[in-house]
């Protein structure tokens, strides 16, 4: 542990969206940036693919040539309750699409590129704060660093280390949830993003880059348990209620031999800071799919770090009070408003009875689709 080439200014470990333009933005300071990341890129993600237009400057200032890669641009939103009813509406300023197989992999490409030290297939097995640094373990050896930050996702090994509030939780505290992703080509319209509501669920499509369409829902662990634990046939007993997700199922060409899952799932309150360890994306906060932003936020706090952070140690308690302050002014109204839509799309009754509900009233959508969304940074 002593070795100086161990020790770092900054460790980040988990190396999606936050974490890999954390990196960048550090790296483009000066500073010497660690980044730890499980899994080798490019790799695909159980996630939907729309982000939002917010962060689009940001990501091509981080090196990615959006504006060159023929991207859809998404301007209108499709959703649809569990009985077929849907109601279309304009997305302003709306968003694009892009695969995080590519997007992921752009950015370590300019994380190398820009001195980041990306350790891939590297998990963190223990993060310790002591005498004002941190002691980090994992699968590649033993590091130091003055700061460390978390961006490792819905769930990690660490948040039990750390005795997180919400690992500690009893069984029958907030629902658990999977996600399944797939990869199609479906002959929808470029500038649409649908969501289509059925039993305890709802589903998302969405053209990203390489005419793929990203297809990706999430349901209870419930809902899959009553189908005999079998994805397949939860789709056709379930899913293909709604019309509009049969149609997609029969007709649509799925370009993976077998979906990608993840399972626990849930979207109780979470923590910014652990013991100095400070947290951004969904270990920080998860927002509700059906509000389709998550990648945006974890960009976003990154962008918020790299501008709060200082340049020694002495200023961590500073640093760390300002970053919760302004992590709950762009995202505290964005993750309520998310758990508020989720409660009202689950009963097929009540997702019914919303969805005709807004129809009737359209006014109503832009001022709801707001509150999920930021403004460019």
């Amino acid at each position: 542990m002593s070795n100086p080439n161990f020790h770092y200014d900054v460790a980040i470990i988990g190396g999606g969206l936050g974490g890999l333009t954390l990196s960048i933005q550090l790296a483009k300071q000066g500073r010497k940036v660690l980044l730890m990341e499980k899994e080798s890129y490019p790799y695909h993600k159980v996630c939907g693919e729309y982000i939002a237009m917010e962060s689009f400057d940001f990501l091509e200032n981080c090196g990615v040539p959006l504006s060159t890669l023929q991207l859809p641009r998404i301007e209108r939103l499709q959703l649809s309750a569990p009985n077929g009813n849907s109601l279309y509406h304009n997305l302003k300023p709306g968003g694009f699409g892009i695969s995080r197989f590519t997007l992921d992999h752009l950015l370590a490409q300019m994380a190398k590129e820009n001195g980041v030290h990306l350790l891939e297939m590297c998990r963190a097995d223990e993060v310790i704060f002591e005498a004002n640094k941190f002691f980090i373990s994992s699968q590649k050896g033993q590091f130091t660093a003055d700061f460390a930050f978390g961006s490792y996702g819905k769930k990690s090994n660490l948040d039990v280390k750390l005795k997180r509030n919400f690992t500690l939780e009893k069984k029958q505290g907030p629902k658990n949830y999977i996600g399944v992703k797939y990869h199609v080509q479906f002959p929808q319209d470029a500038d649409l993003i649908s969501l289509h509501n059925f039993e305890d669920g709802y589903c998302g499509i969405s053209k990203v880059d390489n005419e793929r369409w990203c297809l990706c829902y999430l349901t209870s662990a419930a809902n899959l348990k009553a189908n005999g634990n079998s994805i397949a046939q939860m789709e056709e007993n379930v899913l293909k209620r709604n019309p509009h997700l049969k149609e997609i199922w029969n007709h649509a060409t799925f370009l993976y031999q077998s979906p990608l899952t993840i399972s626990q799932v849930r979207f109780e309150p979470k923590t910014q800071i652990e013991n100095h360890l400070v947290l951004l994306g969904d270990a920080a906060g998860l927002i509700t799919p059906l509000c389709g932003n998550g990648m945006s936020m974890s960009m976003k706090a990154a962008s918020i770090i790299a501008q709060l952070l200082p340049d020694n140690t002495q200023s961590r308690e500073q640093f760390e009070s300002e970053y919760k302050k302004q992590w709950n002014s762009a995202f505290k109204v964005r993750i309520s408003a998310g758990r508020t839509f989720q409660s009202l799309f689950g009963s097929s009754q009540i997702t019914n009875a919303v969805v005709a509900s807004l129809k009737a009233l359209p006014f109503l959508i832009s001022p709801l689709v707001s509150l999920t969304h930021g403004k460019k940074f």
